[in-house]
């Protein structure tokens, strides 16, 4: 039923889960730790011993040792009964990096629960103390392997609290993936920048030299151009509008790149993406079977990203 894997015991695969995972019975497995055969020998051998002697003491010392055993069982597992896990809002990252991954666990109950493990299987565990109606965020790391989305993958929480003669654990599998944008390129060099006349962005209104003006914040408006004094005065969230020169417009194409191998286009692309934000500029991008229009802004800039990275790969 069960096999040992670094350390772990790892059961028949269970279906992905959604949201918060409480641990109850179903959830919960314990075993004797190595410690714990090793002391379940030593009792067998005192057992025998009082039974070849029949030493009254002997037997009394083994039972005792014995109901010692079975109240650390107990409350090993309750270490464990009822705490609730799940996983937070992460940030997308680019692969070869880290990505962090915010995990919160609560306790319910009026009782602590201490010397909890957390990890990934084979990495190195988060040690965590509980206190009554606590809810604790620890934030683990795993390496961003693939661009695309990479599952969450199977997390790991144990404890052998508080004699350390049983091992408690639960499998969590959550259904959450991470996007991992792909790797930039070293290249920062942009492709020609075109520039609109005035005529042709409807009389300057949208440039970026000379202040015009605000307006009330926009999805997808740079932050760049937030009036950040104006929402201290608490006067709400408003964008600044500029006048004069045209803004400039950049489009990013798939064959704009000098590179045949996909993976080193996609690279280029996102290097250039990451370099149009920074500078400001209103930027498409082109890729076969489909095309983002050029626009500017967070909300754009992401999407962009997500195109990259999920480009040849099922949503």
């Amino acid at each position: 039923m069960y096999k040992q894997l670094d350390n772990q015991y790892i059961l028949r695969k269970r279906p992905l889960d959604a949201d918060t995972i409480t641990l109850n019975q179903k959830r919960i497995y314990i075993l004797p730790s190595r410690s714990g055969f090793i002391l379940a020998l030593v009792l067998f051998a005192m057992l025998l011993g009082a039974i070849n002697y029949n030493n009254s003491l002997a037997y009394a010392l083994t039972f005792l040792l014995a109901s010692v055993t079975m109240i650390s069982l107990l409350h090993t597992w309750r270490n464990l009964y009822k705490l609730q896990i799940n996983i937070g809002k992460y940030h997308p990252v680019h692969k070869g990096a880290t990505i962090q991954v915010p995990v919160a666990i609560n306790n319910p109950d009026n009782y602590p629960h201490l010397a909890i493990r957390l990890a990934w299987p084979g990495q190195e565990p988060t040690h965590i103390d509980l206190n009554p109606h606590e809810q604790q965020w620890v934030r683990l790391t795993t390496p961003a392997l693939q661009r695309g989305y990479q599952p969450i993958g199977k997390l790991v929480i144990y404890s052998r609290y508080p004699l350390g003669l049983f091992h408690a654990w639960g499998n969590l599998r959550f259904d959450q993936r991470f996007l991992v944008y792909p790797t930039p390129s070293d290249n920062k060099q942009l492709p020609p920048v075109k520039t609109q006349n005035n005529a042709d962005s409807g009389g300057g209104k949208n440039g970026t030299h000379d202040f015009a003006g605000q307006r009330r914040y926009q999805n997808g408006d740079s932050l760049r151009h937030v009036n950040w004094k104006a929402l201290a005065k608490e006067q709400g969230l408003l964008t600044k509008q500029f006048g004069g020169e045209a803004p400039h417009e950049l489009v990013l194409s798939w064959h704009q790149t000098d590179k045949t191998e996909i993976e080193l286009r996609l690279s280029q692309l996102t290097r250039w993406v990451l370099e149009a934000h920074q500078l400001g500029l209103h930027f498409g991008l082109e890729l076969p079977h489909l095309e983002l229009p050029v626009d500017h802004g967070d909300l754009h800039y992401h999407r962009c990203l997500k195109a990259l990275a999920l480009y040849g790969k099922p949503a």
